[in-house]
């Protein structure tokens, strides 16, 4: 009878000293959880980064954040997720390839996840265009952390000391580059872009293939790169850049170009919309107040879709992930409005997804400068910028061997764009 007694009394204190510790994980109950968590480096990341700890405090969850480049990133977490390796909890990519990771089984439908758990999340803050990209067969995949048009970024100030008028064409874009490398001895580069291979000159001279009505897929789904528009483009892009732009340019990523720019040394660059928040900070920036920002134009009366992007780069909760409900919380608190409020005065962050941000003070303060220009090329971005299908970065990349090619002077654009549509032919076609 005793030792039952005591039996009961120790299961009695046991539960007493356990309500305290059984309350403070009812409030936090993934704390101690451990998230792994891709990102681009980007100057959202900085600020998110800089909020991990408020994060950790109010969840009790870890987060190891791993910066890599954008160039790099899409390799890296498709060999994870096709490893099954479970790696990483989170991931951020481009909406472009949403269609593949879900075909695949690679990213997690969010809708259970955000029922179970809403409190960070507030869809009607979203800006509608960032979050619609994310909603494939009726079902959320993703949570825009940062969105971003392109926009031509001109030196104002060189362009009334030369009498240039503001571009209306791509024709006009050349002539103006033309007029300030001439006029000012070579001491001014004309016009910088992104060169280096993949991603980042195909991102721009995207914007050239669709003002000249071109696309990369065609309505039937079938590769569309060998056609006269695309070449006319791409010997359009790769000659201003070759008679007006840097040396060097055929290695320039967004930071090299955007560096440039802001440093003074360009009098013409086209580039995403994010930009416009470096050349407006006094901190790095020497062409504050001098810059003038424009929609990318068009070249045809009829392109086929528009020439300025509408990217939008999310955050997904892996399939394999061991840890979803945690994972889930970080996405929903990183993308939520405080954070993106608070994050304006952490980094040059002028992409921001929630209109709450975007109409705050600090916003309007700091980006004033682009902020029509910007919200002008958002409006009329085009979602199929880049392809969104499954075999997207296929197309992306084997676009990005031909522009490197026609840069470097070792193919004519007519080839190498039909050595490029082979090979994105033979990729829809899997």
């Amino acid at each position: 009878m005793k030792r039952r007694n005591l039996i009961i009394l120790t299961a009695v204190l046991a539960a007493s000293t356990a309500l305290p510790a059984f309350a403070q994980d009812a409030a936090k109950p993934y704390a101690g959880t451990r998230l792994a968590v891709l990102m681009e480096g980007h100057p959202t990341t900085d600020g998110i980064q800089a909020l991990l700890p408020e994060f950790t405090a109010a969840t009790g969850i870890e987060v190891e954040l791993e910066v890599v480049p954008e160039s790099d990133i899409t390799a890296k977490m498709l060999l994870e997720f096709s490893s099954g390796s479970g790696r990483y909890d989170v991931v951020q990519n481009n909406i472009i390839f949403v269609p593949g990771f879900v075909k695949a089984g690679y990213i997690e439908p969010l809708d259970d996840l955000a029922a179970a758990a809403p409190q960070y999340l507030d869809k009607a803050d979203f800006v509608p265009g960032y979050l619609n990209t994310n909603v494939l067969d009726g079902k959320l995949y993703g949570l825009p952390v940062y969105g971003e048009s392109t926009f031509v970024m001109y030196r104002k100030d060189l362009f009334e000391q030369y009498g240039i008028a503001v571009p209306k064409s791509f024709a006009d874009i050349e002539a103006a580059a033309k007029t300030i490398k001439e006029k000012s001895n070579g001491e001014i580069t004309g016009i910088t872009m992104r060169g280096a291979q993949g991603i980042h000159s195909v991102y721009v001279w995207a914007g050239y293939l669709w003002g000249f009505g071109g696309e990369f897929v065609d309505a039937a789904g079938k590769s569309a790169l060998a056609t006269p528009e695309a070449a006319a483009s791409l010997d359009a892009f790769a000659r201003v850049l070759k008679d007006y732009g840097p040396v060097g340019v055929a290695n320039f990523g967004w930071e090299e170009n955007r560096v440039l720019f802001q440093q003074g040394k360009a009098g013409i660059t086209l580039d995403a919309t994010v930009n416009g928040a470096f050349n407006e900070d006094p901190a790095v920036s020497s062409v504050v107040g001098k810059v003038g920002y424009i929609p990318v134009p068009v070249e045809t009366t009829a392109p086929k879709g528009g020439s300025s992007s509408l990217a939008v780069h999310s955050l997904y909760v892996a399939s394999a992930s061991a840890n979803k409900e945690a994972a889930w919380l970080f996405a929903s608190w990183a993308t939520a409005k405080e954070q993106q409020i608070k994050s304006l005065a952490l980094a040059p962050n002028s992409g921001v997804t929630s209109q709450a941000a975007l109409n705050s003070d600090e916003f309007n303060s700091r980006y004033g400068a682009f902020k029509d220009a910007m919200i002008a090329s958002i409006n009329q971005g085009n979602p199929q910028y880049l392809p969104t299908v499954p075999a997207a970065n296929e197309i992306i990349n084997n676009a990005g061997i031909a522009v490197s090619k026609v840069l470097a002077g070792t193919a004519s654009a007519t080839d190498a764009l039909a050595e490029a549509d082979a090979a994105n032919a033979a990729a829809l076609a899997r």
